[in-house]
């Protein structure tokens, strides 16, 4: 009893001497931070004002300069004259103008009968190197609209520094009305004075900007000065006063004009459609800047600096006005957060904290250093506790002392210790077994070792038959396979079946029953204990069970409890590789079905996904034979053999989005049949119309029936040699040279004769291709060969591959979806395949990638779509679709390049092209080398290891296996 009061009056001293410093620490640290931080954001507030007055004077210096220059213009009639030539004269005025304010890119006069006159200054304008190509020398672009001969015309003119004409040219008119324009039609409403524009995109350059515009006076003209919005953004930029300072320029409509978010990149402008259907800059809503959206939500009429508490932050803000010459006033919005503004008084904070934590630290050590001396057997134990709690069993415990409680305390902690290490030991050692069937062994053999068994056997539940299958045996401490009978779950006579319907099982056995129930354990000659314990799952679910024979009379409890626990973690660990190899023959089986349904799909194809593994894999396994070169340290573990082999066989799976008839496509006509027929049918229909008007004008002319004759003959061969052309062009065998290419267009300007209606009978897609023009009467003349507007398959956003895709792909994407014109695809130059249906072709790789990203690989497979979609680009960086270069492909895609470029090239299953021979296509594969298309390394293992042979001797045809010289190539 006294110890106990001794060690509770040391734990209240303590906490008494403990809390009176601590209350007094923290009060002279809160009165003196508190100080600090009112004398700091004071200080940010006048940093706040400054700021103001700066963007404000920055603003007006951009401003006011333009509405100025745009007032003396509108008053001095900068441009007269009625062609370009008299305008041209009097463009120095313009010039002035823009060279005298620095904001200033462009400055214009739109007339009021649709004519235009701008004058760009080149160096200033964003937009204008990339929409222009000015020759040398160039400082000025005049962009003009005037009427020539009752026309609107429109020309370039590029000026040198001196406005001297370097050259001009005449450019297509665009659809461009200055007085449609926002600039105009103010201009026009209120000539008084010059008015600022709201943001919006310039129609040439693409930048956006502001324009002041101004009524010329006397005339019916508004003359305009552009402002672009980067220079208004230098009026905030390094303005800020913490790292994190949020600043922001919006005006009355709270539209975002500039924004700098911290250290983050500059803001870039742009015009965005709202909720409204309205065009105009994004608003800080929108541009998810809660902080400064909170600012703009307060009292604007005054200049105000306040402190707000935003997404779990204190924030001190500031919000003051900014007049605009001409316009409506602007505000500006400046956010910083707390814990920066203090971050130094923070850092003092804790520095004494620390201090004030040592000095009470020594005063508390000192005040309990001799009351710990008493109890240090109680803190060992404790130590020993955590150290348990920890997991830490690295040292066993040994504690003396002469309270008897201490030291039974202590022998009790050191046995829990020991317990508590060994089932640890063995639940990681079976949980760390990814091998299913050593797992099965380890099993037995932790479980026999636990409870000294001098042999045992393993069951497994089989649901199939509803009985316990025998898998493993535990003899004279060897694990072995067993493959004894199964037991029945029915048996309710065996003692396994009697232990699976309760915890565990112990009973005597006697010679007889152990060899009557475990005929394959070992014969006795006396009694022996067995204990049967279940395996069950976390839900309870039997998985199996363990059987073990023990020469003693009597089990230890401790060892029965031992055992009973680790079969609990046994069966989890059982029912978990059992689970994970079923996932994966599941997984095998789907990857088999995909690509199966993939080669199924066209016949053309078949085998394609399936040899594509093979080959890839003799190039891995090469790889890893190498001992020197640049593979010597290449080795794939087992799960990066399992990634090679699911990427390999789904290399491909985005073709089942590829339209069959694609795929297939053997001729240049063909779609889901071969219009080649429909072609041949207006042959004999010209044939036929032929002849009847060769009968005709017998009846008529009965003595020029010789001549007539003559003639029908000639007609009908002309149709028929022209139809054996067109026929050849549709097999897209070879080069088609310009001079085929304009027979064709000759001879599909013949024309037959349409009586029936080709709107009816037909789906409801086609009719809506057909209603793009108007239905002719019957009866009409169509051209024998045509490029109609339903021919035109459009393309959906959905099928488009936006620049800035989330997966990376640069990718040229037709306009179109389809183009079933006959001409046109009757004139594709090589192949069969028009630049859509190869662009379609191409898309199974961007569909592969989007497809196998989508699945949750585990960590282990990760890169299967980066292997998988990689085998189309090349090692330059102009492969598809994500120009890789070689340093950004792993070398199991790079592998996986080769061996679909070799298994295409000798595949002998395709309706297009006739299968390489070996040397032909080794050939053509060191031209790619050459080209750096492929990986030369992996190229030349791919000739020196013999896998291109092997892989031949297995796919390829006899015919096609030729020798060459391997030296020419590696």
């Amino acid at each position: 009893m006294r110890a106990t009061r001794n060690v509770r009056f040391y734990i209240y001293i303590s906490y008494f001497f403990t809390t009176l410093i601590l209350i007094f620490g923290i009060a002279m640290g809160t009165v003196q931070f508190s100080r600090m931080s009112k004398i700091i954001l004071a200080q940010a507030n006048s940093s706040y004002a400054l700021i103001g007055n700066e963007v404000a004077s920055n603003v007006k210096d951009i401003y006011e300069p333009v509405k100025n220059q745009t007032e003396i213009l509108a008053q001095s009639h900068p441009i007269s004259g009625k062609d370009l030539n008299e305008r041209l004269a009097h463009v120095n005025y313009l010039a002035k103008a823009i060279i005298s304010v620095k904001s200033a890119t462009s400055a214009y006069v739109g007339f009021a009968n649709g004519e235009f006159f701008l004058l760009r200054q080149y160096a200033k304008s964003n937009g204008g190197k990339e929409v222009f190509k000015a020759p040398e020398k160039t400082t000025w672009i005049v962009q003009s609209t005037s009427t020539d001969a009752g026309k609107l015309v429109e020309h370039v003119v590029y000026l040198d520094d001196r406005l001297n004409e370097i050259s001009r040219q005449q450019i297509p008119l665009r659809n461009y009305d200055p007085r449609q324009r926002g600039w105009y039609e103010t201009a026009m409403k209120n000539p008084e004075q010059a008015h600022v524009s709201e943001p919006y995109y310039f129609f040439t350059t693409g930048q956006i900007g502001v324009t002041y515009a101004q009524k010329i006076v006397g005339a019916d003209a508004v003359v305009g000065i552009d402002i672009e919005m980067p220079t208004i953004h230098e009026t905030i930029k390094n303005s800020n006063v913490t790292p994190s300072t949020r600043i922001a320029l919006i005006d009355s409509k709270g539209q975002l004009l500039a924004w700098q978010n911290g250290k983050q990149p500059a803001y870039k402008p742009q015009i965005v459609t709202k909720l409204d259907g309205t065009q105009g800059m994004p608003t800080l809503a929108e541009q998810n800047a809660p902080v400064l959206n909170r600012i703009r939500e307060l009292d604007s009429s005054k200049e105000s600096s306040q402190t707000l508490d935003v997404i779990e932050k204190t924030w001190a803000t500031y919000q003051g006005k900014i007049q605009v010459p001409g316009g409506q006033d602007l505000r500006i919005l400046i956010a910083s957060p707390h814990e920066e503004l203090l971050a130094d008084i923070i850092k003092m904070r804790k520095q004494t904290s620390i201090l004030f934590l040592v000095m009470l630290a020594i005063s508390v050590g000192i005040t309990i250093y001799f009351s710990r001396l008493a109890s240090n057997p109680l803190k060992q134990l404790n130590d020993e506790a955590s150290k348990i709690a920890r997991f830490d069993f690295k040292s066993p415990i040994n504690i003396q002392s002469r309270i008897k409680e201490i030291a039974d305390l202590s022998n009790s902690m050191r046995g829990m210790k020991a317990t508590i290490r060994s089932f640890l030991d063995i639940a990681s050692s079976l949980a760390s077994e990814t091998n299913y069937d050593k797992l099965l062994a380890r099993v037995l053999q932790e479980m026999s070792e636990i409870t000294d068994a001098k042999s045992g056997i393993l069951y497994l539940y089989q649901p199939q038959d509803n009985s316990m299958q025998v898998v493993q045996a535990y003899v004279d401490h060897q694990v072995m396979e067993s493959d004894a009978q199964s037991i029945s779950m029915a048996d309710e006579n065996h003692p396994v079946i009697q232990s699976c319907k309760s915890r565990s099982s112990i009973c005597q056995l006697q010679a007889a029953d152990l060899a009557r129930y475990f005929s394959t354990l070992p014969a006795t000659d006396h009694t022996t204990t067995l204990i049967a314990i279940p395996l069950k799952d976390r839900s309870g679910t039997l998985v199996g069970a363990i059987a073990l024979v023990i020469d003693d009379a009597a089990i230890d409890p401790g060892r029965q409890a031992m055992a009973e626990a680790v079969s609990g973690a046994a069966a989890v660990a059982i029912e978990n590789q059992r689970l994970i190899q079923e996932q994966k023959a599941l997984l095998e089986a789907f990857i088999q079905l995909i690509a199966s349904a993939i080669d199924a799909k066209s016949p053309y194809t078949g085998g394609h996904c399936q040899r594509v593994p093979v080959l890839t894999k003799l190039l891995a396994q090469a790889a890893c034979k190498e001992t020197e070169g640049p593979f010597a340290g290449f080795q794939l573990t087992e799960t990066e053999w399992e990634e090679l082999h699911i990427a390999a066989w789904l290399h491909d799976c985005g073709k089942v989005t590829t339209p069959e008839y694609i795929v297939d496509k053997a001729t240049k006509l063909e779609t889901l049949y071969d219009r080649i027929h429909e072609i041949r049918m207006r042959f004999e229909v010209l044939k036929r119309d032929a002849e009847i008007s060769y009968w005709k004008a017998v009846a008529e002319t009965p003595d020029q029936q010789a001549e007539l004759k003559t003639e029908l003959d000639k007609t009908l061969a002309e149709l028929d040699e022209e139809f054996n052309f067109i026929a050849t062009c549709n097999e897209g065998g070879e080069f088609m040279a310009p001079d085929k290419i304009a027979r064709i267009r000759q001879i599909a300007e013949r024309s037959w004769t349409r009586t029936l209606p080709d709107r009816i009978g037909i789906s409801h897609d086609e009719k809506e291709r057909k209603d793009r023009t108007p239905e002719p009467a019957l009866p009409v003349q169509e051209q024998l060969l045509s490029d109609k507007p339903e021919h035109i398959f459009t393309r959906s956003e959905r099928d488009n591959v936006r620049p800035d895709n989330p997966w990376g792909f640069k990718v040229k994407v037709p306009e179109h979806l389809y183009n079933r014109g006959e001409v046109y695809n009757l004139t594709v130059a090589r192949g069969t395949l028009s630049e859509e249906e190869r662009y379609k072709i191409n898309e199974h790789m961007i569909q592969t990638i989007m497809m196998l990203e989508k699945l949750p690989f585990p960590r282990h497979l990760a890169r299967v779509p980066e292997i998988a979609g990689g085998h189309h680009e090349k090692m330059d960086g102009t492969g598809y679709p994500k120009r890789l270069m070689a340093a950004d492909m792993s070398i199991p895609a790079r592998m996986m390049a080769i061996a679909d470029i070799f298994e295409a090239l000798t595949a002998a299953d395709r309706p297009y092209k006739k299968g390489k021979t070996l040397s032909e296509a080794i050939k053509i594969m060191s031209f790619m080398k050459k080209d750096q298309h492929i990986d030369a390394e992996l190229f030349g293992l791919f000739l020196k290891s013999g896998a291109y042979l092997e892989y031949a001797k297995l796919f390829m045809h006899p015919d096609q296996i030729d020798e060459f010289d391997i030296h020419a190539y590696v």
